[in-house]
């Protein structure tokens, strides 16, 4: 997109270039989101159950030394069917998810194996997170502005302009960082592989010539 804005003596003219980088980062915590789901018709029950079951997931992870665990979700919900156009009470559903984030990524696997064998049945996300995720992205976001500095020269040259156009306004593109993850119910994924991060930045930039 080119621009004319009239000067006091001279028309000064500018163009709009979009940069984009991208770094790759290993990432170095896992987010793991699993828990106990249990159904029955006497709420009173099926709470305690599920407390006693929870509890000794979470003690189990604490001996391993796993320590950042916290409740994510926890709620509660009628259970009904339909038969032949009537409703049928099947009584009440106890949901309690951990999140539990460790930064030794070889236990993972364990975690989930562990908290599986000891009574979870909902294993419900798995995903990874660079801890230093800002350094990343500063670079990332050098090499967006490099990007658009490139586009510009490379669009002077073909237009024959002399001197190489000047970066006059730069705006960052903000959106929202994208996490790989895994999702998977009511079974447990071993072995773990996190793969890499993909850290991306866009700007954009104006330029005078």
């Amino acid at each position: 997109m080119t621009k004319y804005y009239p000067d006091s003596n001279l028309h000064s003219k500018e163009m709009t270039l979009t940069g984009q980088g991208q770094v790759t980062a290993v990432p170095n915590i896992a987010v793991i989101r699993l828990g106990v789901q249990t159904t029955g018709e006497n709420l009173v029950d099926i709470q305690s159950e599920n407390a006693q079951m929870t509890q000794v997931i979470i003690q189990a992870l604490q001996r391993m030394g796993v320590s950042d665990i916290k409740t994510f979700q926890y709620s509660i919900d009628k259970i009904y069917d339909y038969e032949n156009g009537r409703q049928i009470d099947r009584g009440y559903s106890v949901r309690n998810i951990l999140e539990i984030r460790t930064t030794n990524m070889d236990m993972a696997g364990n975690i989930i194996d562990t908290s599986v064998n000891l009574g979870a049945n909902i294993v419900d996300l798995i995903s990874f997170e660079v801890a230093n995720r800002d350094y990343y992205y500063q670079q990332a976001l050098n090499l967006a502005i490099v990007n658009a500095m490139q586009k510009a020269k490379s669009i002077s040259m073909n237009l024959g302009i002399p001197a190489d156009p000047v970066p006059i306004r730069i705006v960052e593109n903000i959106s929202s960082p994208v996490q790989p993850f895994y999702r998977q119910e009511l079974a447990a994924i071993t072995p773990i592989v996190p793969g890499n991060i993909k850290i991306e930045a866009s700007v954009t930039v104006d330029f005078a010539y």
